[in-house]
This record gives C-alpha cells, sequence and structure tokens, in this order.
C-alpha cells in the first residue's frame, strides 16, 4: 500500500531537529520538551494509524467495488481533480473536528500545545485515524482508486507538515490560492478573531467560498481556550473526554447528553 508518509518521515525528522537548533539558539522562549512531547505523540499516532489504514482501505475497497464509476488513472486531469476533492473533503472533515465535539475530542490533541513549530505538525491525535477516514468515502463512489487516493492524501499530509512555521511572512499572490504559514497560524491561534477559521489542506479556496477564512493580522496566540499545561502523553489525549463526561453528569435528559457529545465544542449545553 502506497504511502508517501513512509519514505518522508527523515525528512520530517531533519527538519524538525534542524528547527529545533535554531530556536535553541535564538528563541529563549522555546520549549524543547514541549516539542519531544510532540514527537512521542506522533510516533504513537503513526502505530494505531497502521491498524486504523487496514479498517479504512477495506471499507474504501469495497465501497469502490460496488460503485458503477471509473475514473481513468492515466490522465493528468485526473490527479488534478483527486488533488482539489481531496482537499475538499479534508476541508469539511476539519471543519468538523472543531464544530462537532465528539470530532474536537480527537482533533483538539492537535491543537493543544501553546507552541508553533513543525514538531506541532506531527502532535496527531492517536484515535483519530479510526473516524477520519469517514469523510474519504465519497471518492471511493466517485471511482477513484484507492492508491490513488493515498498517494494524493499523503502529498497534502506533506504539504500541511510545512506550514507549522512561525517566521514564514505573507508569500504575496500565494496566499490568495493556497493555505500559507500565515493562513495556519490563524488557524491555530486562540484569538477570538482566529477561532475555528482557515480549515484548508493545501488550497485556501474553500475557506473563502464556505466563510470561514481570516487574514493574518495580530501576532497568534497558540493553544486552546482551556490550556493544558503538561507533558503527559496520555492525559494529553484524553483530557477533552473527560470534560465532555464530566459535563454529560450534570444533564438530565438523554437528548441533553446526546447534545454534549456530538454538538457544538464552545455550546452552554444549557437543559
Amino acid at each position: 500500500m502506497f504511502n508517501l508518509q513512509d519514505f518522508v518521515i527523515p525528512i520530517y525528522a531533519f527538519a524538525i531537529a534542524t528547527e529545533a537548533i535554531l530556536k535553541l539558539k535564538n528563541r529563549p522562549d522555546y520549549d524543547s520538551t514541549d516539542t519531544w512531547t510532540n514527537i512521542a505523540i506522533g510516533f504513537i499516532s503513526t502505530v494505531f494509524d497502521i491498524g486504523f489504514a487496514l479498517i479504512f482501505s477495506g471499507v474504501y475497497l469495497f465501497c469502490y467495488e460496488i460503485s458503477p464509476f471509473r475514473m481513468p488513472e492515466n490522465f493528468w486531469w485526473t490527479w488534478v481533480l483527486l488533488l482539489f476533492l481531496d482537499d475538499f473533503c479534508f476541508y469539511w472533515s476539519h471543519r468538523i473536528n472543531h464544530e462537532s465535539r465528539f470530532f474536537w475530542n480527537l482533533h483538539v490533541v492537535h491543537h493543544s500545545s501553546n507552541y508553533f513549530n513543525l514538531s506541532t505538525a506531527v502532535r496527531q491525535s492517536w484515535f483519530g485515524g479510526g473516524f477520519f477516514w469517514i469523510f474519504y468515502i465519497p471518492l471511493a463512489f466517485m471511482g477513484f482508486p484507492l492508491w490513488m487516493r493515498l498517494a494524493v492524501h499523503s502529498l497534502n499530509q506533506f504539504y500541511q507538515f510545512f506550514i507549522h512555521i512561525d517566521w514564514i511572512p505573507k508569500l504575496g499572490w500565494l496566499e490568495y490560492i493556497f493555505n500559507t504559514p500565515s493562513h495556519h497560524r490563524v488557524h491555530h491561534g486562540v484569538n477570538p478573531e482566529y477561532l475555528d477559521k482557515n480549515y484548508g489542506g493545501i488550497f485556501i479556496i474553500f475557506d473563502h467560498i464556505f466563510g470561514s477564512f481570516v487574514e493574518e493580522k495580530e501576532t497568534p496566540k497558540y493553544g486552546i481556550i482551556k490550556p493544558i499545561h503538561t507533558y503527559n502523553w496520555f492525559w494529553i489525549n484524553t483530557h477533552s473526554w473527560v470534560e465532555t463526561w464530566d459535563v454529560m453528569k450534570t444533564k438530565k435528559t438523554f437528548w441533553s447528553k446526546l447534545r454534549c457529545v456530538y454538538g457544538s465544542p464552545d455550546m452552554d449545553f444549557e437543559e
């Protein structure tokens, strides 16, 4: 099964190490322990993702086989179309990760660091791979073979790694088309005007179309609204579930409890 990520881990490691060395010399606020925490969480996440990928591949192949459609594999336009469609699926997956507490409980791991650097890119949920693949099943029904989808999505992930940089300035006209470090700094910011914005993967055009784009104007403050000051890998992956359970216990009706799980993460959950 082709996955670009299997080949680029050394590139990630080199990039994170290079950035760490430079920041240790020039940035007194750089937290090396946070970086090592991100790397450890990312490594364990990769192990979990191997198992989840087997499940996803089986479901994807089943949906592909029962679909009456087949996209041609040898035309350039098929790859370009898939690149945009994969990013479209990512946009809605990412947006729902922020708008539903269930998915936010998985995605919050990525946002919970109080720093923003290349190591933040690999700080991923151990359990997210068990659910996020659902958003890409439409590509199977559209007739895109699994190997093409994996190749294009791996490219998407590879691109996103390098937008977790806090020192690259705005990039001129590229800002109108692509998701850039500037746009992604906004996404990781907890400034009120930055919350739940800029969901794109490679492209920023879907944020413009669906009204979720905000330009970077002031320096972002990174992390989550309720910061967790811990390096405990397990707690980083589970604290949001504990918070959800605590809220659910205060609710009296089934529907209000259900809203705690699937409603917006920032709603009051009043009876």
